[in-house]
This record gives structure tokens, C-alpha cells and sequence, in this order.
């Protein structure tokens, strides 16, 4: 039997082995596991700031409408193409859609006084306007309040921002009358202003007025002009597609659907930008994390030339002196690895809480820095651990 056969090395006994090294050198320990960890947090930072930022952006552009779509008829027709008075409920019916809400335009004229001249409506439009109009289109009110179920029958309005402006109104008294505007013949007074809504440039000239309103004061014959449809956002494509049938079964190529808003593609041609960007910097961080664990270990093969040489003289085989030095450099990664996560995602945190961003995380990075710390503790070791396996007792005590 041979002396190979007779000394055996438990797996704890080579990780107390491996851990030797880190526990009787803790300040080279301390700054080999440093380099590794800088790596591992520099690739959870450069993902999860961009992630929340990222999220935060993503916020900002739903917020805009990209998830909405516009139904209309087919424009310069005569006799002017009418949308069913029932195609809101139908739409509804849809399965992705989460919300939908319509406008009518009463082909009335608004004036600031009974003065000016008839024909001059400023450039403004006057809408029929249903009251779960503002959370379909993401608007919102700036000064004052939105139709309600009492006020939409009575004559009162809401301006949008441009039509605020051309109309001079630039306020709101909480108490007291309001400011007038004169719709036809009939006087409505303003009870609010809505904010600027970008995607939706129609609405911010627009005066809206309730449904019930205009069909007392305006003649509005209850047809909807312009229906907005609200989905789910992997679905815009799909609902799009069978909208025109939906909302008017007898004559589809009657309606006209708009496009995904130009938001959309924006967000998702943002998301692959971030997407290589993530991959291509994490790359980065793992290969100078490799780099420094490869330089520390090959220093340690030199640094310790006499332990090496005494363990073997001893009868330590070569496979036990490679497993001793693979065990250290990956306990040294590992430990770095665990440092740099714990790193990474408190600077991640810190600096999205700071720009008011979603704290974002991903599960994948932090998962990929753990492993990748293993991993490149097991390739940097490889070389330095084979080093020390070839070096024999009377060559490594030679040369200590």
C-alpha cells in the first residue's frame, strides 16, 4: 500500500485547510476578498441603478398612455360617419381591456363674451364628455374639479390647458362663482382646468361638458365621436386589431384605430438598450474580479514555498495540496462575492431612494454575482493550485 493510499483528506478538512491561509493572513485575506468584492458590487450597482432607473423611466412613459388606444370614424365623409351610441359597453366587453370612455364633438362654437365675434370659436373644440373621461386618457386635474354626476347635467365645463389660455381663464375660485364661458346661446361656468396632456393634444384645446349637459343645451344627439381604450400593454397590437368590428359590427373599415403611441416603442427599444448594457458591464466587473483572485493566489504559491514543501514531506499527496489551494482561492472569492452583494445592493438602494426611484434589485444579477464569485474562484485558483501541486518537498524547501 502505498502512502498516497493511506492519507486521506476529508472534504472538512480540506475546507479547514483552505480557510487556514485566509485565517493566519487576514490582512491579505482582508484586501484579495476587497478586489473581488469591488468587482461583484461594481456589477450589482451598474444593473440595479439602471434597473430603477430604468423602472422610474417605464413609470413615467405608461403615465403617458402608451397602453391607449383612439377609435374614430372615418373623417371627411359625408354624411359623417357616427359610432354607435352602445360602442363604449361593447368595447368594454373585451377581455385585455381595462378601461375605455369616449367624447363627442357638438359642433358648437365657445366664446369668452357675448361680444366677440359668433363665428370666432378661437381655435377651440367643445366636447361631450363622459365622467370616467379623465382616468382613460392618464389626465388630470390642474385647478379646480372634474365633472361630477350632479355637475355633468347642469350647464358647467372644464377647459383644457390651451383652451384656458386662449380663453383668458387662468383660475378657479374655490367658493363663489366661477368664471363664464358662452356655449351657443346657453352661459356655462367654469369649474375647472385641466393639466396639459401630452400625448393627447385634442383634449388640452378642448371645453368639456358633461354628457347629459350637452344634450339638454347643445342638441348632442348621444353618438360618441372619438372612443379611448385602455389595455393591457402586451395586448395593444391584439385589441387594436379587433376594435373596428367590436365598435361598429355593420361597417369595421368605417373606424379608424390609432396607432401604439410612439411612447411605446420608445419604452420598449429603452428596455433592450438597458438590457445590453446590463450584460456587457457585468462582464466587465466578473473579469477584474477574476483578475485580482488569480494575481493574489499565485502570490500566495510563492509567499508559502516552505508550507507547501514541509505538507508534502510530510505526505500531503499533490491532489491534497490542489485541493487546499482551489479551496482557498474559492472561499476567497466566495467571501468577496458575499461582501460585494451585500455592497452593491445597499449603494443601489441608496442611490435610487435618493432620485425618489423604485429600488430595484434584479434577482438575476444578484444570483449571477454570487455564482459568478464561486466561478471565478474556481478558475483563478486552477493555475495557481497546479503550481503548488508540481512543486516537490526539496524543491519547495530549497527555494523558501
Amino acid at each position: 500500500m502505498t502512502r498516497e493510499d493511506t492519507v486521506r483528506l476529508t472534504p472538512l478538512d480540506l475546507l479547514g485547510l483552505g480557510l487556514l491561509g485566509l485565517r493566519t493572513r487576514k490582512t491579505r485575506a482582508a484586501l484579495s476578498a476587497l478586489g473581488i468584492s469591488i468587482g461583484i458590487a461594481t456589477m450589482i450597482v451598474v444593473t440595479a441603478i439602471p434597473a430603477s432607473s430604468q423602472a422610474a423611466l417605464m413609470r413615467e412613459l405608461s403615465a403617458l398612455g402608451t397602453n391607449t388606444l383612439q377609435a374614430v370614424g372615418t373623417p371627411n365623409q359625408d354624411p359623417p360617419v357616427l359610432l354607435p351610441k352602445e360602442s363604449v359597453g361593447m368595447v368594454a366587453r373585451i377581455g385585455p381591456v381595462t378601461r375605455v370612455s369616449a367624447v363627442a364633438n357638438t359642433h358648437t362654437l365657445v366664446r369668452r363674451s357675448d361680444r366677440t365675434d359668433p363665428q370666432d370659436g378661437s381655435g377651440l373644440t367643445v366636447l361631450a364628455a363622459r365622467l370616467d373621461l379623465l382616468p382613460a386618457i392618464n389626465a388630470r386635474v390642474h385647478i379646480g374639479h372634474w365633472l361630477t354626476a350632479t355637475t355633468e347635467r347642469f350647464p358647467t365645463v372644464v377647459l383644457g390647458s390651451v383652451a384656458a389660455t386662449r380663453l383668458g381663464i387662468g383660475d378657479v375660485p374655490r367658493s363663489g362663482p366661477g368664471p363664464q364661458v358662452l356655449i351657443g346661446r346657453t352661459w356655462f361656468t367654469v369649474i375647472g382646468i385641466l393639466a396639459a396632456t401630452p400625448l393627447l393634444p385634442d383634449i388640452d384645446r378642448s371645453v368639456l361638458v358633461g354628457w347629459s349637459a350637452a344634450g339638454e343645451h347643445l342638441n348632442f344627439d348621444g353618438h360618441p365621436t372619438v372612443l379611448y381604450v385602455q389595455s393591457w400593454e402586451a395586448s395593444v397590437e391584439a385589441v387594436r386589431a379587433v376594435l373596428p368590428q367590436t365598435i361598429y359590427p355593420e361597417q369595421p373599415g368605417q373606424v379608424q384605430v390609432s396607432r401604439p403611441s410612439d411612447a411605446l416603442a420608445a419604452k420598449r427599444a429603452t428596455e433592450n438598450a438597458f438590457s445590453a448594457l446590463f450584460l456587457g458591464l457585468a462582464a466587465v466587473a466578473l473579469l477584474v474580479g477574476g483578475i485580482g483572485v488569480a494575481n493574489t493566489m499565485v502570490v500566495s504559491v510563492l509567499e508559502r514555498r516552505s508550507e507547501i514543501g514541509l505538507r508534502r514531506a510530510l505526505g500531503a499527496t499533490r491532489s491534497q495540496i490542489r485541493g487546499q489551494f482551489l479551496t482557498e482561492s474559492v472561499a476567497l472569492a466566495t467571501l468577496g462575492g458575499i461582501v460585494g452583494t451585500a455592497l452593491g445592493v445597499l449603494a443601489a438602494a441608496g442611490y435610487a431612494a435618493y432620485h425618489g426611484w423604485p429600488v430595484v434589485v434584479p434577482l438575476t444579477s444578484t444570483v449571477a454575482g454570487l455564482a459568478g464569485a464561486v466561478l471565478v474562484g474556481v478558475l483563478a485558483g486552477v493555475y495557481p493550485s497546479m503550481r503548488a501541486a508540481r512543486l516537490t518537498p526539496t524543491e519547495a524547501l530549497a527555494t523558501a
